[in-house]
């Protein structure tokens, strides 16, 4: 009587192997990426009472704040979060540090900043960032828009967000 073999043989075994590596290859940077954009973010949405705030401030005073305290906000470092160091006003220009300890290295003790451009009646944001490499910014900055999807004054969408 024979028998029947059972299981895999190496060289299929080895083909799982190869495949499994060069999807790892792919899959590990991209989400790396992925992941440090999701910590930027964060500093996103922390920011977003300070521009609230910033808007609000100009609108009764004709003039930009001086700084958190100004634009009733809390102290630049009582707004942190996990990857976040503090979120600061001054003037039109809101900065957001990432955290030493807790962020990802690409972004580790870097700055976003965005400045707010009032112009008759409405306000335009632009997101910049001379540290954070382009590809870990969130699509907001990347395409040069503000984070409520207008183009910002060096785009080319008008403030109704249409070309």
């Amino acid at each position: 009587m024979k028998m029947k073999q059972q299981g895999f043989t190496l060289i299929e075994l080895m083909i799982v192997v190869a495949i499994i590596g060069v999807l790892s290859a792919i899959a590990i940077p991209a989400y790396q990426d992925y992941t440090i954009r999701a910590q930027v973010s964060e500093g996103l949405r922390l920011s977003a009472g300070a521009k609230v705030a910033l808007i609000d401030y100009y609108a009764n005073n004709g003039d930009w704040p001086k700084d958190n305290g100004a634009a009733g906000l809390a102290d630049e470092h009582d707004i942190v979060g996990k990857y976040t160091e503090h979120v600061k006003v001054k003037d039109n220009v809101i900065e957001i540090k990432f955290d030493k300890d807790g962020a990802h290295a690409a972004i580790r003790d870097k700055t976003l900043t965005l400045t707010a451009t009032a112009e008759a009646g409405d306000t335009s944001w632009e997101c910049a960032s001379d540290a954070i490499e382009h590809k870990h910014l969130p699509s907001a900055c990347r395409d040069g828009t503000a984070k409520d999807g207008k183009k910002d004054k060096d785009g080319k969408k008008d403030k109704d967000g249409k070309k």
